[in-house]
């Protein structure tokens, strides 16, 4: 695979849309004394579905589009999320995928965006990615600014706005950090639109080349917000796992087609069938404990352009949909 454009550069049109439209969107734009813009979208603001419509695409890099309508494919939850993105794996999960792991002290959170494709690590002598996925990918991305979104209920202490500067081996005044609890409106709205990223993911964990992957799309509903981290947590992850849908175009056989959409919805996996919420507290909140392959779309359909087949498994759950959402 080989990528040539700048999430980074593609972003900066959605952040300043961000900033410039802070009162009308319900966030709050601060400065850092090292010059860091800090995006409250939630935490003491009340942010908002455009809001967050909006941090989705940033977290997509500029490649994809989010979309809120209303539709009738699941019984009782109107409000739907709709992501399609022209170049899928660079936008999943060379940027949206929440992959950068920060800490400092007691605050620990995942960073998603553009920023992972700037940030490096010292390695005998070398500058390296932060990550490994993108030495797969192929990519790193250089610009003059980069944004970061940070899943927390908490805005990031200095020392660690100071470290993400550092690894993307820019002035803190250049660096951009929105902040989205999963407990708001906004916070949940960027989680669903990770619909897509999700099978992306999982497509890699079963290791179908990615570079076979040319085209998605993906919906689901938006669920509603819930004050309690977990039980907010919970529903982002059901409205995906009980009702996300997903469209992917690949190449190659019919056969590795049709074995993918076997393999991707979420009932594929020995955890299914609770509301999220539930299993995580089973393995004592410990994400590592979660069967991995549980994180993908309820239900998928996978086109082999070169045949023009296509192939579907997996199903909407209504009721379980239900039971998370507390209706």
């Amino acid at each position: 695979m080989e990528y040539t454009a700048s999430i980074n550069k593609l972003t900066r049109p959605l952040v300043e849309t961000l900033i410039g439209q802070a009162d009308k969107l319900r966030v709050r734009v601060s400065r850092l004394e090292n010059g860091c813009t800090l995006i409250d979208a939630g935490i003491n603001v009340p942010g908002g579905l455009e809001a967050g419509r909006i941090i989705a695409e940033i977290c997509l890099g500029g490649m994809g589009s989010v979309n809120l309508s209303h539709s009738t494919y699941t019984e009782n939850w109107p409000l739907t999320l709709h992501v399609h993105t022209g170049n899928p794996v660079l936008a999943c999960l060379g940027s949206q995928y929440a992959g950068w792991s920060l800490s400092h002290e007691k605050y620990y959170a995942l960073g998603s965006g553009p920023a992972r494709a700037m940030a490096t690590k010292e390695k005998n002598g070398q500058q390296e990615p932060v990550e490994e996925l993108y030495k797969e990918l192929g990519y790193h991305d250089t610009a003059d600014a980069t944004v970061l979104v940070i899943e927390n209920d908490a805005l990031p202490p200095p020392e660690l706005v100071e470290k993400i500067a550092k690894a993307c081996r820019l002035d803190p005044a250049h660096l951009t950090l929105i902040v989205t609890p999963t407990s708001s409106l906004a916070g949940g709205v960027q989680v669903v639109a990770r619909v897509l990223e999700v099978a992306l993911h999982k497509a890699h964990a079963l290791h179908f080349p990615l570079q076979n992957i040319i085209d998605g799309s993906g919906s689901a509903p938006v669920c509603p917000p819930h004050p309690d981290f977990i039980k907010a947590m919970g529903r982002t992850n059901d409205a995906i796992l009980f009702a996300g849908q997903v469209h992917l175009f690949v190449e190659g056989s019919d056969e590795a087609a049709e074995k993918l959409a076997t393999q991707l919805p979420s009932s594929t996996s020995k955890d299914y069938g609770r509301p999220f919420a539930e299993v995580f507290k089973e393995y004592n909140y410990d994400f590592f404990k979660v069967d991995a392959l549980l994180f993908s779309p309820a239900s998928v359909i996978v086109t082999a352009v070169e045949s023009g087949k296509s192939f579907r498994a997996g199903r909407l759950d209504n009721a379980l949909l239900d039971q998370s959402f507390s209706l």
